[in-house]
């Protein structure tokens, strides 16, 4: 299959004030965050990537824009909006400081038992990772069918959404999502083979990506680790 490359937003100025989000309108990204966006387009780069399929809230949004600025021959279509990618609906927990929150009922659930947990006025943690995840293979295979099985390309959206997707990808429950950091403008890979998910990098926020220029071919895992991705 294709292989995913999933960018988180950059951080915004609800990061930066410690306010939990969600999907309010009016959040954009911050100074920080619009550089850190841009390193991330500038690791991707030399990576000819066939799409960009983002939330549609407005720090992805900015967040994908910066990765598409920096792709040589850049495409003339616009981002993919897709709801499905969209930040988890937290309802009545939405705008309030974390550090309230965190006093909350709630919160060692959301911590310890995510699958369990539905936010108030809003949605359930298990609702955000199934359509999530459905929305990545089925955008997956489309660029897959399009472009071939060496197709690259990216999708931008939220840290829980981004730790939900990886989650299934490694074959973790989702109580055990909290394990996994996705720090923002972060870039996490994953192939879609026909057997199972790869995992090949979470949360990195530098290093050189050129590797997958020539994208990744699934198959079965190599004993002992096997000699890595070549370099172009």
């Amino acid at each position: 299959m294709a292989t995913l490359i999933l960018v988180r937003h950059g951080r915004t100025t609800a990061n930066a004030s410690g306010l939990l989000a969600g999907r309010a309108d009016g959040v954009s990204l911050d100074q920080v965050g619009r550089n850190q966006a841009a390193l991330t387009g500038e690791r991707l780069a030399s990576v000819p990537v066939v799409g960009v399929v983002s939330s549609p809230l407005e720090r992805c949004r900015q967040t994908a824009q910066l990765i598409i600025d920096r792709q040589a021959g850049a495409p003339s279509a616009p981002v993919d909006l897709d709801l499905d990618l969209t930040e988890c609906d937290y309802g009545q927990w939405q705008g309030r400081k974390l550090s309230d929150l965190a006093t909350e009922d709630l919160w060692p659930l959301v911590q310890s038992q995510p699958s369990a947990v539905v936010f108030p006025g809003g949605e359930s943690m298990a609702a955000m990772q199934y359509r999530s995840v459905a929305a990545i293979r089925r955008h997956d295979a489309a660029f897959e069918a399009e472009h071939g099985p060496g197709a690259v390309w990216v999708a931008v959206s939220h840290g829980d959404v981004i730790k939900s997707i990886l989650a299934d990808a490694l074959g973790m429950h989702l109580d055990l999502f909290q394990r996994i950091n996705v720090s923002p403008a972060s870039v996490s890979i994953v192939n879609f083979s026909a057997g199972r998910p790869s995992v090949y990098a979470t949360n990195t926020e530098a290093g050189d990506l050129s590797w997958l220029s020539n994208g990744i071919r699934s198959g079965d895992a190599p004993v002992g680790g096997g000699s890595g991705q070549k370099t172009p």
